[in-house]
């Protein structure tokens, strides 16, 4: 685990993440200079906070990707904000706004067309930001 430690915010590898991800909605998938400030420069908790967050973002998409339309919308809500929250405590603030923008849909009297939008458009910044990780992480 420490050469992935290594490589997480070495500028090489930052570099390379950029060249990977390029700019993504309101900036780069993942933000290593704020995950750094954010771990007080501690690399592994750095590489440990990603995986975490991996495995949670990948899980989150499952289960609001498997909600029929018209379901409970109380669940969903609370599934969007931990994710907002955790996006934002990892650098992936365009996840983060992605699913900031889909609990407010499901808070407002929009319909299945506005909520699926919202979900695609969350899916696939976690996608992106999943991608990046793992090119971190290889």
């Amino acid at each position: 685990m420490s050469s992935q430690a290594a490589r997480v915010i070495s500028p090489p590898e930052a570099a390379e993440c950029e060249a990977f991800a390029g700019p993504v909605g309101r900036g780069k998938a993942i933000d290593l200079v704020y995950l750094a400030r954010q771990s007080l420069g501690d690399k592994k908790l750095e590489v440990e906070l990603l995986e975490l967050y991996d495995r949670q973002a990948a899980h989150v998409i499952d289960r609001l990707s498997a909600t029929k339309s018209g379901g409970e919308l109380r669940w969903q809500r609370d599934l969007a904000h931990t994710l907002t929250g955790s996006s934002r405590a990892v650098g992936a603030f365009a996840v983060a706004a992605a699913s900031e923008a889909y609990e407010a849909v499901l808070f407002s009297s929009a319909g299945d067309s506005a909520r699926a939008t919202a979900l695609q458009i969350l899916q696939e910044e976690t996608a992106i930001a999943r991608a990046s990780i793992a090119h971190l992480l290889g």
